[in-house]
């Protein structure tokens, strides 16, 4: 986005994780002087506070990025915020307190302790409510006072459009400014509705985002014009804008996308910035740690399954193939070779099928249990791939579906992955009805990727890998 939005973003994470370090070492220090009455000059020079108190703050900040404390709440309620720290609090004490419980030398101090856990819970509550709260009501403020508006286009001319104005107008908390509409039908061009015009055709919602300065875009037509939304979207894509839809055009996008109230006014959120800059380079990491530790353990693994290929049928035990990556760009990805080496040789590219006879007795086993997969590690220590993700397609095959599902080329606005939510949840694609079944499950993953996403994800792959449930 432009350098005031990221700057705009930043700073008001910067002053969240300012208001949770002091909110949270607070907490902290009042325990302590609550437990042992101690002067405060004494309490602040105590060793055996600070170490501990930064370590607690870390352990805090992990679990607050884990559960997107830090994602931009723009426009969100403040007690849907309060309700997710209370959540995330519950759980970061109940795990303190499950690990408390593990230690059984001294029933009588571990009772104690938990005791001043709860306190604890208490305080940390209090102050990181306070500090929210402050925050909020400062962002607040200065949105009523025109610090950090955000112009709104409204695609539409109908009455929907204009009760979605009429919200905003009356809720000027909200920190949008209703620029215009964009009109479906040529014959609202060059109308207004109290004072805001049609700034233009539909067609032309590019030029019009660009020229107005435009950061929401709120999509209020009828469901006769589904093919024009996703024509609305894939425009929007690369333009750095909000995008938001009205409820009844839901089933486009099969009821998988982010949900948000505009005071009690339900709107579709299509998360434009599908991972914030830290969520990127965790999961990087993660993925480059993984890549590692799997290769060195599997070792053995790869050595007996290589030669188990090599005696079961002719061939190279590794088999390699183009697929589309990131933004489209080709790769060769690795696997273990599980069918015959001339399996397309008269057919060409084609879907793999149950009891497929291209499958060699090795390749059956190995797809079971998902050894196959590991050579992939290569891919995702490259940076080709990730752990988790959409699957990796041929580029013969995102030619054909980008042409017959309009929405298709999404999934190449994240890394493919060796597992995803389209993995656990359904069989290798054998038809174009199981790449739009798979789809759904891709477009659900995109729109709520997160590292928490990611690992519910990997957690369900070892349960499917354990009970071989793969399909072969």
């Amino acid at each position: 986005g432009s350098l005031k939005d990221i700057l705009e973003k930043r700073t008001e994470r910067l002053l969240l994780l300012l208001t949770d370090f002091i909110s949270i070492n607070l907490a902290w220090l009042f325990l302590f002087l609550i437990r042992f009455e101690t002067g405060w000059f004494q309490v602040v020079l105590m060793p055996e506070l600070i170490l501990p108190m930064l370590v607690v703050f870390l352990y805090w900040l992990a679990l607050f990025i884990f559960f997107g404390m830090y994602r931009t709440w723009f426009a969100l309620s403040r007690f849907d915020e309060l309700l997710t720290l209370f959540k995330t609090s519950f759980i970061g004490i109940f795990l303190l307190y499950f690990l408390i419980s593990l230690d059984e030398s001294d029933p009588a101090f571990a009772g104690q302790i938990r005791y001043w856990l709860f306190v604890y819970w208490g305080l940390l509550l209090a102050f990181a409510f306070s500090g929210r709260l402050f925050i909020r009501s400062l962002q607040r403020y200065l949105l009523l006072k025109g610090i950090g508006r955000r112009k709104t286009l409204i695609v539409g001319f109908n009455e929907k459009a204009q009760m979605v104005s009429d919200e905003i107008i009356d809720h000027r908390a909200l920190g949008l400014d209703v620029t215009g509409f964009a009109a479906v039908k040529d014959e609202n061009i060059g109308k207004n509705y109290k004072g805001m015009p049609v700034l233009g055709h539909i067609k032309e919602i590019e030029k019009i985002i660009e020229e107005h300065g435009i950061k929401e875009v709120i999509i209020a037509v009828g469901r006769q014009y589904d093919d024009m939304l996703i024509e609305i979207i894939a425009k929007c894509e690369d333009k750095e804008v909000a995008l938001k839809i009205i409820p009844d055009l839901y089933e486009i996008l099969s009821g998988q996308a982010r949900t948000m109230q505009l005071y009690g006014f339900p709107l579709i959120s299509i998360n434009p910035q599908l991972m914030t800059d830290w969520e990127k380079i965790a999961k990087r990491l993660l993925d480059i740690f993984a890549a590692v530790i799997i290769l060195i353990v599997t070792f053995p693994i790869i050595i007996i399954t290589a030669i188990a290929i090599k005696i079961d049928s002719k061939g190279p035990a590794l088999f390699k193939q183009d697929r589309c990556g990131l933004n489209g760009k080709i790769f060769k990805m690795y696997k273990f070779r599980s069918m015959r080496t001339d399996a397309e040789e008269k057919t060409g590219p084609v879907w793999s099928m149950k009891d497929d006879p291209r499958i060699t007795k090795v390749g059956k086993f190995i797809r079971k249990v998902r050894i196959d997969e590991i050579p992939q590690m290569i891919n995702v220590f490259k940076g080709e791939m990730s752990l988790v993700g959409p699957r990796p397609e041929r580029p013969f095959f995102v030619e054909q579906l980008s042409k017959e599902i309009p929405y298709y080329s999404r999934r190449l606005k994240v890394r493919p992955g060796i597992t995803g939510w389209a993995q656990v949840k359904h069989k290798y694609d054998e038809t174009i009805e199981d790449v739009k079944t798979k789809l759904q499950y891709d477009l659900f993953y995109i729109e709520n990727i997160s590292l928490k996403t990611d690992i519910l994800i990997l957690i369900r792959t070892i349960f499917v890998v354990i009970f071989g449930k793969g399909h072969y």
